[in-house]
């Protein structure tokens, strides 16, 4: 990576910016007021060459602030998405970046494919290049799928991440899980079939929401059709090597042997699409120091007030307790 990403306005500009791209304000409404983002308080945007393709950031760039938060999406969301979580009052003395992951939001997919470990590739050498600029301490927040990955990353980064935030870490190696991800129950069955793809034919597109239960990410309907239907996000395209790629790729670690930074899984309690019941059997598990919260009233992607709130104080009381805040 570069010493430094290309800022808007720079000769370095790299296609179009969510200035052009504004599905993500229609995702504000369901947010709370003080939480939604805006065309006048968005994050300023940049890109990062990365492996045959440019990685857009999001940033919220706070020079004084003692820590940094990378924001982590998952499958069928992206990087704008997650800004509105930047605004909890427990983050909002952070510096916040979030990435558009390769194949959603404005990064594309690299011309060989993508596969969920070079996610995670993707997500080091940002922390990599994040360190090489400041030894401000770095906690990753993962939403949603966005959670495995975080956790994959900071048990690989050697010491160079200080906290993991996640609100999801189900195991899709589970047979219960993948039922759960899958658009259809009974597709789950066919995830072996994925393994049987000649390579040639894996870098064959689908649409996302023909494999996994994008309806699912939100308990209110509008919300969840919005994801459904944005061509950059649950209504995009992915190729079916990466579909493979994250029901097979094992944890970094297993939960034993972790022994990565810090943990708080902050669960919604009403999630439909991966209940709290898949991600604590994965969670109960971890050795390292581990907090847990529960999300009242909150589906699979939060937006719900209540629990909002919840996740704020959880936030809050884990910053503090492991002196990532000051």
């Amino acid at each position: 990576m570069p010493p430094a990403p290309s800022t808007p306005g720079s000769a370095t500009v790299v296609g179009p910016g969510y200035r052009d791209q504004q599905y993500w304000l229609r995702y504000q409404d369901f947010f709370p007021g003080a939480l939604r983002i805006t065309e006048e308080n968005a994050p300023a945007e940049q890109w990062l060459p990365w492996r045959g393709t440019v990685v857009h950031l999001d940033r919220i760039a706070r020079p004084h602030a003692s820590a940094k938060l990378i924001a982590l999406h998952g499958v069928g969301t992206y990087g704008r998405m997650l800004a509105p979580y930047g605004r909890l009052p427990s983050l909002v003395d952070l510096e916040f970046i979030a990435p558009d992951l390769p194949g959603f939001g404005l990064t594309a997919t690299p011309r060989r494919g993508i596969t969920f470990q070079d996610w995670v590739s993707c997500v080091l050498d940002l922390v990599e290049h994040e360190r090489s600029r400041d030894e401000r301490p770095i906690v990753l927040l993962g939403i949603s799928t966005g959670g495995r990955l975080a956790y994959d990353v900071a048990a690989k980064a050697g010491g160079a991440v200080a906290g993991v935030i996640a609100t999801c870490l189900a195991d899709p190696q589970r047979d219960e899980v993948r039922r759960r991800l899958a658009a259809r129950p009974e597709m789950a069955q066919w995830a072996g079939l994925l393994a049987l793809i000649p390579k040639p034919f894996s870098t064959a597109r689908v649409p996302v929401h023909w494999l996994s239960n994008i309806a699912a990410a939100s308990n209110h309907g509008q919300f969840a059709n919005l994801v459904w239907a944005d061509t950059i996000g649950g209504g995009s395209w992915l190729t079916l090597g990466f579909a493979r790629s994250c029901l097979a790729a094992p944890p970094a670690v297993a939960p034993e042997d972790y022994a990565g930074p810090p943990l708080l899984l902050a669960h919604p309690d009403e999630d439909r699409w991966t209940p709290p019941l898949l991600s604590r059997q994965f969670f109960d598990r971890i050795a390292a120091p581990t907090r847990f919260a529960s999300l009242k009233g909150a589906g699979h992607l939060p937006v719900e007030e209540s629990g909002l709130a919840d996740l704020d104080c959880a936030i809050r009381d884990f910053l503090d307790e492991f002196g990532l805040q000051q």
